[in-house]
């Protein structure tokens, strides 16, 4: 395994609001990070928009077009199959394609993937020393959501949503070997799976949060404000589905 750490990325209509120069600033700093993309099978022009990212960075990007929108849960399960199969790297992470959480975090927190910690994942903790920019409504309804999840997950997880989460890629193998029941509460049965894998007397051993220095509340949520409402019936399947 030469390479360290692919990052799948999941793009749904994403042409107006991917920040392609971000990513034209970071790859060439980081040539052993590779980017695998996702097109969810949008309808504007984000085939062309990343086939122009992929023509500049042939050597780091790789792009999986789906011909029809299947949701971010399998979005990132094709893309993180498709990361397994190159059989290459040692860790593999996904984040969200309006990149919220910076590609640097995503470097900083693979970083704690070592020893026995098979999985890292960021938290949106607000503290004097970090930047952490989310819309006051968003807060509130997120920490209501995180709650709940925290309790019916039965671990201490402050921020189990937040979409940067880390992989040792064998752990990944255990974890994304089969579609999801939810399309967009997909990090709640991750939780579930890890436990299952690793046991849940053990599991606090192999998972880490980690707060994040920066992220930042992009407009234009792909995630349509009446989910909220539909969550809860998500939970409630998956967490019947993963009785323990």
């Amino acid at each position: 395994m030469e390479d360290d750490l692919a990052i799948v990325i999941p793009c749904y209509n994403e042409a107006n609001r991917l920040p392609v120069i971000q990513f034209e600033r970071f790859l060439p700093q980081n040539p052993k990070i590779f980017i695998f993309f996702v097109n969810d099978g949008s309808q504007d022009k984000t085939k062309e928009v990343l086939g122009r990212l992929k023509n500049r960075f042939f050597k780091q990007i790789e792009i999986l077009n789906l011909s029809q929108n299947q949701g971010k849960a399998n979005a990132v399960l094709e893309g993180i199959t498709k990361v397994l199969k190159e059989q290459r790297f040692h860790k593999v992470a996904y984040l969200d394609a309006d990149l919220a959480t910076p590609l640097e975090e995503c470097i900083r927190l693979s970083h704690y993937v070592t020893g026995k910690i098979v999985m890292t994942f960021g938290s949106r903790i607000l503290k004097l020393d970090n930047q952490i920019k989310r819309k006051w409504y968003r807060f509130i309804l997120g920490r209501v959501v995180a709650t709940a999840i925290s309790k019916t997950l039965k671990l201490s997880i402050y921020d189990s949503q937040c979409g940067c989460k880390i992989f040792e890629i064998h752990a990944a193998k255990k974890v994304f070997d089969r579609p999801f029941i939810s399309k967009w509460l997909f990090d709640v049965e991750i939780f579930h799976r890890m436990i299952s894998v690793y046991g849940r007397s053990q599991i606090q051993d192999h998972l880490l949060e980690v707060p994040l220095k920066v992220w930042v509340d992009t407009p234009d949520s792909r995630v349509s404000p009446l989910y909220f409402f539909r969550l809860w019936w998500d939970l409630f399947k998956i967490s019947k589905k993963y009785q323990s």
